[in-house]
């Protein structure tokens, strides 16, 4: 509530001091680094106090913004997730030939994903789960969760519902979705074509498996609701002026009543699901927005308004920042808190002309990160349902086309930053 009221004053601080009453309710379900992010979220606000209650002011906004638009999308994913159709798209992406069928299961992975975020792991991963338990290992089933983890990782870096893109957005709030977007969805599209290329052979007797008689209704119908969900969120971002994070949560939350509303029609009773084990996504989302305010504060303060780097300095952050989230990744970080560090020291100093450059290759590492690293949710998540280990499925298998994938981002990145950065 206080996520949708955030204009009105004072409500950004309560939404904050909401999450915070959370968190200390479901310390006992809390992660480690859950809990280290919120050690620093508290030492940064003490350290904060002498600045004047401002700053807070600010972070606490932006902690109540990120943390409401990451409640509706699980509340979407819910609904959504009860969507009569979704049973009969999934069950047909196991179809096809070989070739044919990674396709079908990364494009699809990625087309649910957008708005049912994790869910379309969960979705999709149950379905290679299920076909291992009944036929066992194989390369049919290896080429399927490869497929999942990549087309889960082409989410975060073209879709318009995705936490990557808002987040990016945020620290950089003239750069219009729309552009950014149309940048990243063809490198989504290589990401999945290449990915293509790096897969377990299959025999001859795994081709030519018969699809079930779906038809195009339900994907039409599907792809229906995602259209107008994003249509909403950009002329909510571009006709009516408000930030991205909101439109996108106001978006989503407008789809997630007319859902209960249509339940409700049909004769099933409406019901949402319990946000009480979302404790460690509050910390992780609403702490790395309160200390990435606080760090883009504190950066500019620190720097001075007038600091800039060398004209080589920007490519080469640019070309850089795909690593350092993939790094980072691999140490255990989520992709939010680096986004948030990242956003919090560079946004501020970045050439305004030039703000696609690095936004680009944000968005980009940070979906190589979350198909390439082994302690990500969704490698985990996918590690439960099909018992592949995450080192193997995420690392092993997908670390040539991550770092192809990562330097062409990063180069990218680079690219656009000299192009576009004003001249002198």
């Amino acid at each position: 509530a206080a996520g949708v009221l955030a204009p009105l004053p004072g409500a950004g601080v309560v939404g904050a001091a909401a999450v915070f009453a959370a968190i200390v309710l479901g310390w006992r379900d809390l992660r480690r680094m859950a809990r280290v992010i919120f050690v620093l979220v508290v030492v940064a606000a003490v350290l904060a106090l002498p600045d004047g209650p401002v700053v807070l002011i600010d972070a606490a906004d932006a902690m109540t913004r990120l943390t409401a638009l990451i409640l509706t999308v699980m509340l979407l994913s819910s609904v959504l997730g009860r969507f009569p159709d979704l049973g009969r798209i999934s069950g047909s992406l196991f179809a096809g030939r070989p070739l044919g069928r990674y396709f079908s299961l990364s494009l699809g992975t990625a087309f649910l994903s957008v708005p049912l975020n994790f869910g379309s792991v969960g979705v999709v991963g149950a379905l290679v789960g299920g076909r291992i338990s009944e036929r066992g290992d194989s390369a049919v089933t290896r080429n399927a969760a490869r497929a999942t983890l990549r087309g889960f990782g082409a989410s975060p870096i073209c879709s318009p519902l995705s936490i990557s893109v808002v987040v990016t957005l945020t620290f950089l709030p003239d750069l219009p979705g729309w552009q950014l977007i149309a940048c990243s969805l063809p490198l989504a599209l290589l990401y999945l074509l290449g990915g293509a290329l790096l897969r377990d052979p299959e025999p001859a007797a795994a081709d030519g498996e018969p699809a079930p008689s779906t038809g195009w209704a339900p994907w039409l119908r599907f792809a229906a609701v995602i259209a107008a969900i994003c249509a909403a969120t950009f002329g909510l971002s571009g006709l009516a002026g408000l930030s991205y994070s909101r439109a996108v949560t106001l978006s989503c939350l407008a789809t997630v009543v007319l859902g209960l509303l249509v339940e409700r029609w049909r004769g099933h009773r409406p019901s949402l699901p319990s946000l009480a084990p979302v404790t460690n996504e509050l910390v992780i989302v609403g702490g790395s927005a309160f200390l990435g305010a606080l760090v883009s504060t504190f950066a500019a303060r620190g720097l001075g308004a007038d600091f800039v780097l060398p004209v080589w300095g920007y490519p080469l952050a640019a070309l850089l920042v795909p690593w350092l989230f993939f790094v980072a990744g691999l140490a255990g970080f989520n992709p939010i808190v680096t986004g948030a560090l990242v956003g919090g020291v560079l946004a501020p100093i970045w050439p305004p002309g030039a703000t696609l450059g690095l936004a680009l290759a944000m968005v980009c590492g940070w979906g190589v990160t979350i198909a390439g690293t082994p302690y990500s949710a969704n490698a985990l998540l996918l590690e439960r349902l099909t018992g592949y280990p995450a080192r193997v499925g995420a690392l092993r298998w997908n670390w040539p086309l991550s770092a192809v994938a990562l330097l062409v981002a990063g180069g990218l990145g680079a690219l656009l930053t000299l192009l576009l950065a004003p001249a002198g």
